[in-house]
């Protein structure tokens, strides 16, 4: 099985492509949501988060309550690594089991995994190849404004927090510019897509 990261910044188009290559037939993972799995009560990081970061953390149901969560860690890199060394492994190990599932079910097939700060964090040398989505610095903006309904400078100020585009490009296997139009990008991850599937064979 080929195993391929999905990664990009902020807004940048990695759902759509995921989309895309999944109808094509990829087996695809959204680390973001094995991150939000693995944060739930009585899940693998749940009990260690509290102890963490805190009773101040969890809604009336006992559930965490991912914003106040970030908003302890957005500014403080130390408490981020904290937290990232916490839901990672986790995150990492359910991806893992996924990936051997889809693997027994489908030996020449090609599993994407999807997460934002694959550079980041050192993840990317877990895959064969590795697909990047760029677009305009202003068009992540403008995008996660609407998708988030965030203010400008808070989106800045996510952004900040990641290495920039052009360096992710630099280092992908595959650029997909999701700049243009849907029909454009789609077009593009269709041509992806038939290179990894020649080399899934």
């Amino acid at each position: 099985m080929l195993r391929v990261g999905l990664t990009g910044g902020l807004a940048s188009g990695k759902s759509f492509i995921a989309h895309v290559l999944e109808d094509a037939g990829c087996h695809v993972i959204r680390a973001d949501e094995l991150g939000h799995e693995v944060l739930q009560p009585g899940a693998e990081a749940y009990a260690a988060a509290v102890a963490e970061f805190g009773q101040g953390i969890l809604n009336e149901d006992g559930s965490i309550d991912r914003r106040r969560l970030a908003a302890l860690v957005f500014d403080h890199p130390d408490r981020l690594a904290v937290l990232n060394n916490i839901v990672h492994p986790a995150v990492f190990r359910r991806q893992d089991e996924l990936i051997r599932a889809a693997e027994e079910q489908d030996p020449s097939g090609i599993v994407i995994v999807e997460a934002a700060i694959m550079y980041e964090t050192g993840s990317h040398t877990r895959y064969q190849k590795m697909i990047v989505a760029v677009c305009s610095e202003e068009q992540q903006i403008q995008r996660a404004m609407k998708r988030d309904d965030a203010d400008r400078e808070s989106v800045m100020a996510r952004l900040r927090r990641q290495l920039p585009l052009a360096e992710k490009a630099s280092r992908a296997d595959f650029v997909i510019d999701t700049s243009g139009t849907k029909e454009e990008t789609t077009r593009q991850t269709l041509e992806v897509y038939r290179q990894l599937r020649s080399l899934a064979g």
